[in-house]
């Protein structure tokens, strides 16, 4: 069924996703802890009075942090997850149902009694009833997740001052050896020539 759906995909649709979530998910992008948290600058955190340049700090650190934002969000919601004992319970529960539907219908049926399923009719009901079950035991830990998060990353944008860094994207890689012969013209430049001195 997966196979199906992502053969009627384009190619150029499978693509376009593909150099998207490359881009979007570059390791590059991932700003270290010394910058996010402005180690050793003398003023990385303070509160932006200008309205246009409070609005010019929010929109570059929406885009220059937004990788460390979404993984913000990632580690709350796992540590959100692990320390519910119920939510626990749940998957460990939701997992064991899907482990015994995917045994018993090994041979391509699974049979309940006198009732005889089909693998595949098996599998939508499971994922359906998985759809159902994970909304209930994840639905407050989303919007747990959602309100600190969004706090965090507002307090963070709103007062982190990363202006030193705009201009980080347009940096050149020198990449390398570079080798000067000993006779190069403006190293030993040749009698008579006149050597233009600095204004």
């Amino acid at each position: 069924m997966v196979s199906r759906v992502s053969a009627s995909i384009p190619q150029g649709t499978k693509d376009w996703a593909s150099t998207t979530t490359k881009s979007l998910f570059n390791r590059d992008h991932l700003r270290s802890m010394t910058i996010f948290f402005g180690l050793g600058e003398e003023r990385p955190f303070y509160v932006e009075k200008s309205p246009s340049l409070l609005m010019a700090r929010l929109r570059h650190n929406s885009s220059f942090f937004y990788l460390n934002y979404m993984l913000v969000f990632a580690i709350l919601f796992v540590l959100t997850m692990i320390t519910s004992f119920t939510t626990m319970i749940g998957l460990v529960l939701l997992g064991g149902c899907w482990l015994y539907v995917i045994r018993a219908s090994a041979d391509g049926t699974l049979k309940i009694g006198k009732l005889a399923i089909s693998q595949k009719h098996a599998t939508i009901v499971m994922g359906a009833l998985s759809a159902v079950v994970l909304f209930y035991l994840l639905s407050h830990i989303f919007w747990w997740t959602t309100g600190s998060g969004g706090l965090l990353v507002a307090v963070h944008s709103f007062l982190r001052d990363a202006s030193m860094h705009q201009d980080q994207d347009d940096r050149v890689e020198m990449l390398g050896d570079l080798s000067l012969e000993e006779n190069a013209a403006f190293l030993n430049p040749v009698e008579g020539t006149a050597i233009v001195e600095p204004v």
